[in-house]
């Protein structure tokens, strides 16, 4: 056999066993279910969909269709990376690329919720799976006095984050990471409303004090046009002393 008829023949294999991993993957996708929301706290007012509830929605069916799941660690400054993969018994693997999540806090503390919410959403956004929706019907339920937005009057509330159980923090954390990585002013403001209908009122001054003072600024700046628009809204230039500007 000649050397490019080795090569052929190497690159067929190859191309067979990438079919073979894929058409696996495919199956064991057909298995999955949705990551229930089964944490809950008595701080809280709704349920969510920790790691394990992730891991226990997927896991079952990438072994019946001979995957093993990994989850891998990269370099990250002030932050974590986790890399989802699924090997194939094959020997093929399947990336879903790497995820990358800052630490709210430099300490052991705030690397743990970080590599905690980097593995969830690393393996919901690899998996293609996501959480029980039950958010729209527990909006749904709020009395109309309630779904008003209030912004946190100060910020105030790293004492009450320092005392809350990991559980919590990693909520409160998961909602700050995402209003930190919203790229508008507009898709900022959504994930702040998001996470006030979610959180009480401790839970939302935490928030508050998770958030960096640039997209607090771009909430205050959504909350004044509203609050031009309609009375609805407190005061947004008393939300903080030291971020609030003049109108």
């Amino acid at each position: 056999m000649s050397q490019q008829e080795f090569l052929e023949t190497v690159m067929k294999e190859r191309e067979y066993l990438d079919m073979k991993a894929s058409a696996a993957f495919v199956r064991a996708q057909a298995g999955f279910g949705a990551a229930l929301k089964t944490s809950t706290n008595p701080h809280f007012r709704s349920r969510y969909a920790d790691l394990s509830a992730c891991i226990e929605a997927v896991i079952d069916s990438l072994h019946k269709n001979g995957f093993a799941l990994m989850q891998k660690t990269h370099e990250c400054e002030n932050g974590v990376a986790i890399e989802t993969i699924f090997i194939h018994e094959s020997g093929e693997q399947i990336s879903g690329g790497i995820f990358r999540v800052p630490a709210g806090k430099q300490d052991p503390q705030g690397y743990a919720s970080a590599l905690t919410y980097a593995r969830r959403n690393s393996l919901m956004a690899a998996s293609g799976i996501a959480p029980e929706d039950d958010d729209g019907n527990a909006a749904s339920k709020l009395k109309p006095a309630e779904k008003k937005m209030q912004i946190p009057a100060k910020v105030g509330g790293q004492d009450y984050f320092d005392k809350c159980d990991e559980q919590e923090r990693a909520l409160i954390l998961d909602f700050a990471m995402e209003i930190e990585g919203a790229e508008t002013d507009q898709a900022i403001f959504d994930a702040y409303k998001r996470a006030k209908q979610m959180l009480d009122t401790e839970q939302q001054t935490a928030l508050w004090s998770k958030v960096s003072s640039q997209k607090r600024t771009a909430i205050k700046k959504i909350g004044q046009a509203k609050n031009a628009e309609k009375n609805t809204w407190t005061d947004v230039a008393q939300c903080d002393g030291k971020d609030a500007g003049s109108k």
